[in-house]
Parts: C-alpha cells; sequence; structure tokens
C-alpha cells in the first residue's frame, strides 16, 4: 500500500495456518513480497491467526468494550526479521457476556466503521460468522454462529453428503435457497428436523443436488439471521464476492434494511490505519527522545 492507503499490488493464496506452521510463517511472507518485488525493509502489519496461540506470535485479545483505536497499542511485534513485523490482537468476551473470541474481523470491523454508516450492527458471515454491537469504534458485544462450518460438515460428513454430491455452487437467486432462508429464519427451532427433509426430499420427490445445497445453505442462514435477533435498525453487512450476494438475498428475504461494505476495502482501510498510528507513534516517540 502507498502512503495514502492507496493498494499498489496484491498477492493472496490458499495456505492456511497448518500449512503456514509447517512452511513457515516468515518463509510464506517472504515469498509473497518476493512475488511482489517489495523492497527490504519494507514495515508488514497482520491480522488474523498468525496471532492465534497455533500461529506466528500470540498477539492476546482486547475485552470489550474494546476501543478499535487502540489496535495499535496492545500490537505484538515479530523480533529478529529484517523488517518490521506487527501482528494485531484479536477481540474477546468475558464468560459473563457469553465467552467468545475473534481475530482478523477486528481489522475489518475497524475499516468498515470509518466508512461513516454509523451503524450499530455488523454482520461478518464466513466459516464463524460475527454479529458485532457497535458505538462508533467501540466494540460492545458480539455473537459468533458456526454457519459456514457447519454448513461444510453437514455438506461432507452426514447423510446429506448423498444428496448433495456433484452440486454447483450456490446461487443468490436460486428460489431453493430462498425457500431455506425463509424456513430457517421462520421455524430455526425445527432445523434438524427440516435438515432431514433434504435427504427426504431427494429420495422421494428425486431433487437435484443443486436444489439441495441451495435448501441447505439457506436453511442455515436463515437459522443464523433468526437467532441473531437483529431487530429494526438495519445491519451493515461486511463482506464480498459469493457471501456478500448470498446475505443481502437473505436479509431481503427476512425483511431486514442491511447496507453493504466491502469486507476487503474494509480490511485494506483497518490495516492501514493501524500502520499510520504506528508510523505516527514512533515519530512522537523520537521527538520525545530528542527533547
Amino acid at each position: 500500500m502507498g502512503n495514502d492507503g492507496t493498494v499498489l499490488a496484491g498477492s493472496t493464496s490458499d495456505d492456511g495456518i497448518a500449512a503456514a506452521r509447517e512452511a513457515g510463517f516468515h518463509a510464506i511472507l517472504e515469498k509473497h513480497l518476493a512475488g511482489l518485488e517489495a523492497p527490504s525493509g519494507l514495515p508488514v502489519v497482520i491480522c488474523g491467526m498468525a496471532g492465534s496461540r497455533q500461529g506466528w506470535k500470540e498477539s492476546g485479545y482486547l475485552s470489550v468494550p474494546a476501543e478499535l483505536d487502540d489496535l495499535w497499542r496492545h500490537a505484538t511485534q515479530v523480533s529478529g526479521l529484517d523488517r518490521p513485523v506487527t501482528i494485531l490482537p484479536g477481540i474477546s468476551q468475558a464468560p459473563g457476556q457469553s465467552s467468545d473470541v475473534m481475530r482478523g474481523e477486528e481489522t475489518k470491523l475497524f475499516g468498515a466503521s470509518m466508512e461513516g454508516h454509523g451503524a450499530h450492527s455488523y454482520c461478518i458471515p464466513g466459516q464463524h460468522s460475527k454479529w458485532v454491537l457497535m458505538a462508533k469504534s467501540q466494540v460492545q458485544g458480539f455473537r459468533t454462529f458456526m454457519t459456514g462450518e457447519m454448513i461444510d460438515v453437514l455438506s461432507r460428513q452426514t447423510i446429506l453428503q448423498h444428496s448433495l454430491e456433484g452440486a454447483a455452487e450456490v446461487e443468490a437467486g436460486d428460489p431453493a435457497f430462498s425457500t431455506g432462508v425463509r424456513d430457517g429464519w421462520l421455524n430455526p427451532g425445527k432445523l434438524t428436523n427440516t435438515l432431514f427433509s433434504i435427504r427426504a426430499g431427494d429420495l422421494l420427490e428425486h431433487r437435484s443436488p443443486d436444489e439441495n445445497r441451495a435448501r441447505l445453505t439457506g436453511l442455515m442462514i436463515g437459522a443464523e439471521l433468526a437467532g441473531a435477533e437483529p431487530g429494526t435498525d438495519g445491519v451493515a453487512l461486511v463482506a464480498s464476492g459469493q457471501l456478500a450476494q448470498l446475505y443481502q438475498s437473505a436479509f431481503a428475504t427476512c425483511g431486514i434494511e442491511v447496507r453493504l461494505i466491502d469486507a476487503e476495502i474494509a480490511v485494506q482501510r483497518g490495516l492501514f490505519e493501524v500502520w499510520r498510528a504506528l508510523v505516527s507513534a514512533a515519530y512522537a516517540h523520537a521527538r520525545n527522545s530528542r527533547s
């Protein structure tokens, strides 16, 4: 990124935390930076699972209520490298408020909160969807829904796998998806019963794998929305790509007002703002040292 926050170049891969541990976090980082022809000594700011207990270096948590403006103050430095590497903390919620944690989403929230929407409720969908209550840049509380991971498990490790074999990617406009969302939203207490009806519908009505997968995805997202109880004030949806389309469609099906914030842009802005705060703090420290 440039000094004004403009993205100059990027590199992506499917390397997860297990692959990073095996190959070495530093090696993977330098491989990507070399591909971008990044200069030696270029500072790096990292969010997400690299700061977990199983990651590169544990960076701890800020407890709610947590000011996102303070992320940089609690960041962890990785020593012994040729460049400054900073790993951001996650956010935790104490047992008395229902134990919960997040890593990576706090940086998306930081960037999203600067969009000027003034939203109070944020939804960040994914393997572990986060529903967050905010007041300006302060995280007041949050809840995690294992929606994405449960869809994967149900699709691959239960009886439903036989009804989803070869299914295509779910489209937001698929009627089976909308039906699933509506059923999950209106009857979340019957979720496990409704899930089995996917298998029965395959056997007795010969429903296609595409239809079955769309219905499963809709059911799980609809049940998530019901459990999140978003209220009537609207929700800021922080998402990109297919997830953004699916959740926008689900919100519309449930009659919930939603404002979309691009998750990729949000995390980029969050990382940039942290870097800018770190630079400002370094300059201030240098000035004070000379005084």
